[in-house]
């Protein structure tokens, strides 16, 4: 099964909106397969963001992503990179569609909550970066067949 990255950033975790984005994700029937409480580091910050150092906006990125506790998670599931992009919203949240995460409950770019992998290949690379294989634990959720079955 497909797994991506996604972290609640740090305006998300001081407005107290982890358990809200955990159940949203969770009601589409996906599976937390990995979850922490982390205060990023500079380096980890750098890695993270690495594609868009030089950029005008990079420093503002990682001086965000550091000035205070983010929740870590990994979701499992079938195509689970394109459904969580989709609940989160766009990065705009004046973009955003109503009923996604970000439309809900972001105002501004500067603060837009979370951060979810763009595609299978950032999430191998962003859940290798944030979690060790020990932190990722695999398990069968019973309602599974009932979310992702086929009626064929």
């Amino acid at each position: 099964m497909e797994k991506t990255f996604v972290c609640v950033k740090p305006d998300g975790v001081q407005r107290g909106l982890v358990g809200e984005i955990i159940s949203r994700f969770e009601k589409r029937g996906f599976i937390l397969v990995g979850a922490k409480m982390v205060q990023v580091s500079p380096e980890l910050a750098q890695a993270h963001y690495a594609e868009h150092e030089g950029k005008p906006f990079y420093n503002g990125l990682v001086s965000y992503i550091t000035s205070g506790p983010v929740f870590a998670m990994v979701w499992e599931g079938e195509e689970v990179v394109k459904a969580v992009r989709q609940t989160v919203g766009a990065t705009k949240p004046i973009e955003a569609a109503p009923g996604t995460i970000r439309h809900d409950f972001a105002a501004k770019m500067d603060r837009n909550l979370i951060h979810a992998s763009d595609s299978v290949q950032t999430g191998e690379r962003e859940v290798a970066l944030w979690f060790t294989p020990a932190e990722i634990v695999s398990w069968d959720k019973i309602s599974t067949p009932w979310v992702f079955g086929r009626n064929s």
